[in-house]
């Protein structure tokens, strides 16, 4: 067996590991299933990626992060190791040469995600390989008492017992004492196993800020730390309007969601991990799998659901040690809103079986009909055509899924189409705008027989590869063709797909059992009381708050959260600054500046009194950075 040390210096160039990850590697490799917490940008990727290279055979890594799988297949063949990856927009022919490599060519690392294990054809082809190690990436999905529970993961104790001898080693960010036990019953391990690394952050500072005027506290945090930030929030609405917001206020911004297209979404990425956007305000599409370590703050414009969804999205700020901020803003109204997402998340099972029924006469499915077929979803058009309301509809696809009866996926491919516009001999008369196009056109005339006559089924990637460019830039090649009228180009997407797993039922018969509804509702509700005593019962330090959540005994304060710097302070000289800093303002208004350099207190102490009484309206910012006393 190699040296695992003498494998992270020649590949990696590291002389030692970080803390907890060599204990992981010995673990799987001798042979136990393991289960690793480690918290956002611990360094999981290096344990599973040294095991497996200790281990004879290849290493399937399951994934739900397509950003993740491109990047490390890209950065592994960069250290000559040979690795590939399985996800949606390949076409048939791409995936069975993956496949065939795996098989025949000494490919070491394979990357999945966990949707791909629905398909009998891919289980069958999976079983001529050789498979030396599991690792499941974000394993807190398999257990239903999680935060972003996936069926699919269910499936992966199947794929176990092709390869009885292979370890397992699972890995998240995220769980609390009831899913480590969840995790490991769903996956099979043959014996507990854990090893947890501290969810201790030294640099993190975890901030709530209490703003009737969000937005004017947005601007003001954002004014302040500068750097590369991320603001989340729960809507796509929000995303688009807020983005606005912040570019007329001189704030480079831009907005991430999932309904844009892959290309889209992959530009934006692409932009702000290179800092030419330095804001990204998203949904929760955004993040998983993306390593930027610079990021220097992450607000929550709107109140995750959980402290799983929090700590693993605030987790993305300061990734490169050094000083950084996890604020979540909120106000009177967004808890209370946040306490209404328990009825809008379990609507009642009568409406659940409302559009189990809309569902299947969307698709025109008859009853007794429909098992293993897979339909494509536009779920704001399927929303619309029957007047439902979006969030309880979106919930009750979730808990239709929990109970078996279908599954929302996007790995079904959605190949691009293109067809010429324009005859063979207009074409001759066409002068491309650049040596690319001309390049391109030539490409599919020579690769795609009738693709005068008909829509041909092309691959971006594959014309990117061999005109020697990105596919962004033949995506974007191809759209300023289609809108000269040169050729007719539907980019493929990855829209949803509705896949049913039982023939369609009378609505009637549909149940939905304890374990899919009453027992998650249950501890769905858990979750929103932990985020609203985190908010409003702030009786220790942020960061232990959150570690006990998550069962972890340590008691020493981490001495920057806001808690913290409140706590240093003796209450009497806290309320002397507050008194100070209203009297410097009854005066005159004054830039922040030069009120924290007349006050010549502790710069910290006089920050958080500032903030006390911003959150008790009895000062405010007149523009982003001058503050004034409230009107009486």
């Amino acid at each position: 067996m190699p040296d695992i040390r003498e494998l992270l210096k020649q590949y990696w160039g590291y002389d030692n590991f970080r803390s907890l990850q060599e204990e992981i590697i010995r673990s799987v490799l001798s042979g136990r299933d393991t289960l690793a917490l480690m918290p956002t940008g611990g360094g999981k990727s290096i344990t599973y990626q040294v095991a497996a290279l200790a281990t004879e055979g290849i290493g399937l890594v399951i994934t739900p992060l397509i950003a993740l799988m491109k990047d490390q297949v890209e950065d592994l063949k960069s250290r000559n190791i040979p690795a590939e990856a399985l996800y949606t927009g390949m076409s048939a022919d791409q995936v069975e040469s993956v496949i065939n490599k795996c098989i025949y060519n000494g490919i070491k690392f394979l990357y999945i995600s966990p949707e791909r294990l629905a398909s009998e054809k891919f289980r069958t082809r999976l079983k001529q390989m050789q498979i030396g190690l599991i690792a499941v990436d974000e394993a807190h999905c398999i257990s239903q008492w999680g935060y972003d529970f996936r069926p699919s993961y269910l499936r992966i104790a199947e794929v176990r017992t092709f390869f009885p001898k292979a370890p397992v080693l699972a890995l998240t960010a995220t769980a609390t004492p009831a899913v480590v036990r969840d995790i490991q019953k769903q996956l099979n391990f043959r014996g507990e196993n854990v090893l947890s690394k501290s969810f201790r952050r030294e640099n993190l500072a975890y901030v709530v800020r209490k703003a009737n005027n969000k937005l004017d506290e947005l601007l003001h945090i954002l004014s302040r730390v500068q750097g590369s930030a991320i603001v989340y929030v729960r809507k796509r609405e929000r995303a688009e309007e807020l983005t606005r917001f912040l570019n007329e206020n001189g704030i480079g911004s831009d907005f991430y969601h999932a309904g844009l297209s892959p290309l889209l979404r992959e530009k934006k990425q692409e932009d702000w991990k290179d800092n030419l956007v330095r804001v990204m305000v998203a949904t929760n599409a955004f993040g998983m799998g993306i390593d930027k370590p610079d990021v220097r703050v992450v607000v929550h414009f709107d109140i995750p659901d959980s402290p799983e969804a929090y700590f693993q999205e605030a987790g993305r700020a300061g990734r490169d040690g050094r000083k950084a901020y996890a604020v979540l803003l909120c106000n009177e109204a967004t808890v209370t809103a946040l306490k209404e997402r328990i009825t809008q998340g379990y609507p009642e099972k009568k409406f659940i079986r409302r559009v189990y029924e809309c569902l299947g006469n969307y698709f025109q499915i008859a009853e007794g009909a429909g098992e293993g077929f897979a339909f494509e979803f536009d779920v704001i058009d399927f929303i619309r055509n029957f007047k439902l309301d979006q969030v309880r509809t979106l919930s009750a696809l979730g808990i239709l899924q929990v109970g078996g009866y279908l599954e929302c996926t996007t790995e079904v491919n959605s190949r691009s189409r293109i067809c010429f516009a324009v005859s063979r001999e207009k074409l001759d008369n066409y002068v491309p705008e650049n040596g690319l196009a001309e390049r391109l056109l030539i490409l599919l005339m020579r690769r795609y027989a009738g693709i005068f006559a008909q829509y041909i089924y092309v691959n971006e990637q594959s014309l990117a590869d061999e005109l020697g460019t990105d596919r962004r830039v033949v995506y974007e090649t191809l759209i300023a063709l289609a809108r000269v009228k040169i050729i007719s180009y539907v980019p493929g997407n990855d829209r949803p797909y509705i896949v049913y797993h039982q023939p369609r039922l009378p609505a009637g018969y549909v149940t939905i059992g304890k374990e899919a509804y009453e027992d998650r509702k249950k501890a769905y509700e858990g979750k929103v009381r932990e985020m609203v005593r985190y908010i409003e019962e702030p009786e220790e330090c942020r960061q232990l708050s959150l570690m006990r959540y998550f069962g972890q005994k340590e008691s020493a304060p981490c001495g920057i959260c806001d808690i913290c710097l409140q706590n240093k302070t003796p209450h009497s000289d806290r309320k002397h600054i507050r008194d100070s800093v209203l009297e410097l303002l009854n005066r005159e208004d004054m830039e922040l500046t030069a009120l924290v350099r007349e006050l010549q207190e502790d710069k910290k102490e006089v920050m958080a009194q500032i903030r006390i009484l911003l959150d008790e309206n009895r000062i405010y910012y007149k523009t982003p950075t001058c503050l004034a006393l409230s009107p009486q």
